[in-house]
């Protein structure tokens, strides 16, 4: 294709000479900014009836004319400017009536003109509670801005989640793709066939074969942990529960899927790779909340995408890591038989392994995208979860008892857990489920619609939707869960789950694309659970309750607090 501009000099591919267009200096005459503007607009005006050279020849002259120079190159580029921010301007306001006519079905609380919703999120531990209430008072589904242009409709009904867990739409593209620049295009964010096929080469990662041998390995980090409490447990201090369960999660998955031992809960100070997470989490939240952040360029130049790129690249470098270090060690082995001969698989071996019908693997870049997502999405959710656990457990003493006595049958004088001990503790893995319940490490998850979605009640958004779930919403709501508020695992009796929605529990998302890391998770949760009351009382710090807030996982602001007792003081 021809530039659509030539110099003056310059001659023409075809025809005329340059006479008519190289005027000289003493007969050209300045025009105004004005005069250019508007020859430009009819040139383009005429173009569907003039040649394209016949249009680059004006142009051409008109800019020769205008003696193109500083004095006057500041004005255009004022105007080009100008244009542009009207011309995106304009894209956004269509795109945000199309989003009030597409979701003008769903009332919903009131947004402000500039900032939507975002103002009422007071980052102070009410805004969960907050999204809760507005389900109670808008039928549980409702529109919300991200700012002026950004809306999403959030769902807090099992039925209406059903329309969406069932199906196979992608991930959206809004809050995801904040995401995927850290974790890369992994399962959590893929979509399609590339999903579908990184979802059937990982899945043997997960077979039960597989995570009999991490059981072990799990009660042997949980008692490192364990041990450190000891100083706590004589003090009758309270203490933070999370960062204790951050070392322990990314000490177990280490071990577990990379068969790497870190040391990471012992070597003292503070772990890098944690504190990258911490703030990759703090930060892609933020992005989410000030729409102006969403423009990758402004958020780039900003402090807050300074800090965002020096995390990352410490997650980055972690991962390429543990990669490089198992493909120095599998250099002389072809067949996972070979590895197996010698030592349990992990899931790093599969992947690394892992062939199709083709007999083609994974890309170097996709092996790190899938490292990344199983690190990340394997500790960071697991530590949430086990820390709301114990919290609980603490918070309600008379099913902590049943759940020692239990455990203590179970175990009779066994230190450790083992893989046929996990299915002898159904009253410990009801406070389990109950404490998920009541803090699901995942509290919203989000997808977009490719074609027109029709809800249960008839109502229906467009494609190219985007449709929240909120899991904390679900799992709180009074239509759902008698006093939802109220920690009560017999919720989780057979017969009582059979009396609800299979959608009103989804801590693991459901449908095609749930967790597939849910049973390594739960495995793990119960190993730490177990171990723990076993040797501890767990006491609560009316205090310092959680003020609970959403970081990609479930977190609080002032941390989680207990105090714990050895098992003989107990009394």
């Amino acid at each position: 294709m021809k530039s659509a501009f030539y110099w003056v000099s310059d001659s023409p591919p075809t025809g005329d000479t340059t006479e008519n267009i190289a005027l000289p200096p003493a007969l050209m005459r300045k025009v105004s900014s004005d005069h250019l503007l508007r020859f430009v607009g009819e040139v383009f005006l005429h173009a569907e009836v003039e040649d394209t050279y016949t249009c680059e020849m004006k142009l051409t002259k008109t800019f020769a004319e205008f003696q193109l120079g500083w004095p006057h190159m500041h004005y255009v580029f004022a105007v080009l400017c100008l244009f542009v921010v009207v011309y995106k301007l304009t894209i956004l306001l269509a795109k945000r009536r199309e989003a009030q006519r597409n979701f003008q079905a769903f009332p919903g609380p009131p947004p402000h003109w500039l900032f939507g919703h975002v103002r009422e999120f007071k980052q102070d531990g009410t805004d969960m509670d907050k999204v809760v209430k507005w389900g109670q008072e808008y039928s549980y589904v409702f529109p919300m801005w991200f700012g002026p242009f950004v809306s999403i409709i959030n769902i807090q009904h099992p039925d209406y989640a059903k329309t969406i867990l069932t199906s196979s739409e992608p991930k959206d593209d809004f809050a995801y793709r904040f995401v995927e620049s850290w974790i890369g295009n992994g399962l959590l964010v893929s979509e399609g066939q590339k999903w579908f096929r990184h979802r059937r080469l990982l899945t043997p990662g997960f077979h039960y074969d597989v995570l009999k041998p991490y059981v072990k390995l799990m009660s042997e980090s949980a008692e490192t942990m364990l041990d450190k409490w000891e100083s706590y447990a004589s003090t009758n201090e309270p203490f933070e529960l999370f960062k204790h369960m951050s070392l322990m999660t990314l000490d177990s998955i280490m071990k577990c899927a990379f068969s790497c031992y870190s040391n990471c809960q012992t070597e003292g100070g503070t772990n890098a790779y944690i504190k990258a997470v911490y703030d990759l989490s703090f930060l892609i939240n933020l992005r989410l909340r000030m729409f102006p952040y969403h423009s990758d360029l402004i958020f780039h130049l900003s402090p807050h995408g300074f800090r965002y790129r020096k995390a990352r690249q410490v997650t980055l470098s972690h991962t390429e890591e543990v990669i490089r270090k198992r493909q120095e060690a599998l250099k002389e082995e072809k067949e996972l038989g070979q590895i197996q001969a010698k030592r349990y698989l992990d899931f790093l071996d599969i992947l690394l392994f892992a062939r199709d019908e083709n007999q083609q693997g994974l890309s170097d870049e996709d092996m790190r995208a899938e490292v990344d997502t199983f690190m990340f999405e394997g500790h960071d959710t697991t530590a949430s979860g086990l820390s709301f656990i114990l919290y609980c457990l603490a918070c309600n003493p008379e099913h902590q008892k049943i759940c020692r006595k239990e455990i203590m049958e179970a175990l009779h004088d066994k230190e450790t857990m083992e893989w046929e001990d996990l299915s002898k503790i159904p009253y410990t893995t009801m406070c389990i489920k109950e404490a998920l319940r009541l803090y699901p490490p995942v509290p919203g998850i989000a997808r977009k619609a490719t074609k027109t979605v029709t809800f249960c009640d008839g109502r229906t958004v467009p494609a190219g939707s985007v449709v929240g779930i909120s899991v904390y919403g679900i799992h709180r709501n009074a239509s759902v869960w008698e006093n939802p508020n109220v920690f009560d695992p017999l919720r989780f009796l057979p017969e009582n789950i059979a009396k609800r929605s299979p959608h009103a529990f989804v801590p693991f998302s459901a449908g095609p694309r749930n967790c597939i890391g849910q049973n390594f998770a739960m495995n793990e949760m119960k190993v730490v659970t177990a171990l723990t009351l076993k040797r501890y009382q767990l006491i609560a710090e009316p205090t310092m309750k959680p003020k609970i807030i959403p970081r990609l996982v479930l977190r609080s602001l002032n941390g989680i607090h207990i105090k714990i007792k050895p098992l003989d003081a107990e009394s």
